[in-house]
């Protein structure tokens, strides 16, 4: 029995799972919990796999290690690429995100915030939406991002391919990265940055070294690099160091980043949440393995994301505003994102 068959028997039975690919392995892993109950994790100290909300005060989900089966299968995708990308956005949510993009650089001019990260959902009605298949497509499409299906009967469907990594922690080992700056990929990863993509990520690198100045030692970082995530392509600086606590005081120091909220962290959350005008849920938040094997996390923001609801698939997209953004360019960073999911679907 593939683990595409046990993804298909646990939907149809209305039982949590998680199948998941890591970047560049083709090892494909899935745990299927037992049960259908909802269990949280509330100090990050449990064992399993975690799925978590953008909103730090909502509660993230655990499908736990001892109440599931685990199966895991090498995999061969070969579904050819895919570039049907047809479906516009309305008109509506075009004017709506650029006044949503106006008024976050209202008030970095007023001094509110340095950057805020601002996002919508885009609605497609897909009357015969095979979420097996678009999952196969994901895996074949996005080799070098973490590519994801979740399911809980209790909470909903998602899917994702994501290029950033939240942290990875082995013992008392860590690595995390700043990632930010979007383009669109003409073939090549030599390119020239403008100085708002080149400030942005400097902004999410500082930050996050000082968050954890605290907590860790002996940080390094790799110096920026572009790297190419579908059609896109992002500035990452890789940053690694030793904890001196525990991992549950890293996940609460690194989430949300800079990178998918902005900073000052708590006025460009509080700006979010009062004029985004819709839920963010579980986008921007992040997934992944919680303290498996002895003390080793491998956890991902939940970016480039889909939630399935019967015949309606909800796309996410956003991106980080600056003094120096425009809001029409923002609008059309956010349409080109939006083909990660589109060309699967």
């Amino acid at each position: 029995m593939s683990i595409f068959s046990n993804i298909q028997e646990a939907f149809n039975n209305e039982l949590p799972f998680v199948t998941y690919k890591k970047p560049t392995t083709s090892l494909l892993k899935g745990w299927f919990q037992q049960n259908s109950n909802l269990i949280t994790a509330d100090s990050f100290n449990e064992s399993g796999f975690i799925f978590a909300p953008f909103d730090n005060r909502e509660k993230a989900i655990l499908i736990p290690k001892n109440q599931s089966t685990y199966i895991e299968e090498e995999v061969t995708v070969g579904y050819a690429q895919t570039n049907n990308t047809n479906h516009a956005p309305d008109t509506a949510s075009e004017k709506n995100h650029i006044q949503l993009v106006e008024k976050g650089i209202s008030a970095i001019k007023n001094k509110q915030f340095k950057k805020v990260v601002l996002s919508r959902r885009e609605k497609m009605e897909l009357p015969d939406c095979n979420f097996i298949e678009t999952f196969q497509k994901l895996l074949s499409n996005y080799p070098t991002a973490f590519v994801y299906v979740w399911y809980h009967p209790k909470v909903g469907l998602w899917l994702g391919a994501t290029p950033e990594t939240l942290v990875s922690i082995q013992d008392t080992n860590f690595t995390t990265m700043a990632l930010a700056g979007t383009q669109v990929y003409n073939g090549t990863t030599n390119v020239i940055w403008q100085p708002k993509e080149l400030e942005e990520q400097q902004f999410v690198t500082d930050y996050i070294v000082d968050r954890l100045s605290n907590i860790s030692s002996k940080i390094t970082s790799s110096g920026i690099e572009t790297i190419k995530a579908g059609k896109l392509l992002h500035l990452r600086t890789l940053l690694k160091g030793q904890l001196k606590t525990n991992t549950a005081s890293l996940i609460k120091s690194l989430h949300p980043t800079p990178a998918v909220c902005g900073m000052p962290l708590e006025a460009a959350k509080q700006f979010i949440l009062d004029n985004e005008s819709y839920h963010r849920s579980f986008y921007t938040g992040f997934l992944g393995e919680l303290n498996l094997n002895d003390k080793e996390s491998n956890l991902f923001v939940n970016l480039r994301c889909m939630e399935v609801s019967k015949n309606t698939v909800y796309i996410y997209v956003g991106g980080g505003i600056t003094l120096d953004s425009n809001a029409a360019k923002e609008w059309q960073e956010t349409v080109a994102k939006t083909t990660t999911m589109k060309k699967v679907l």
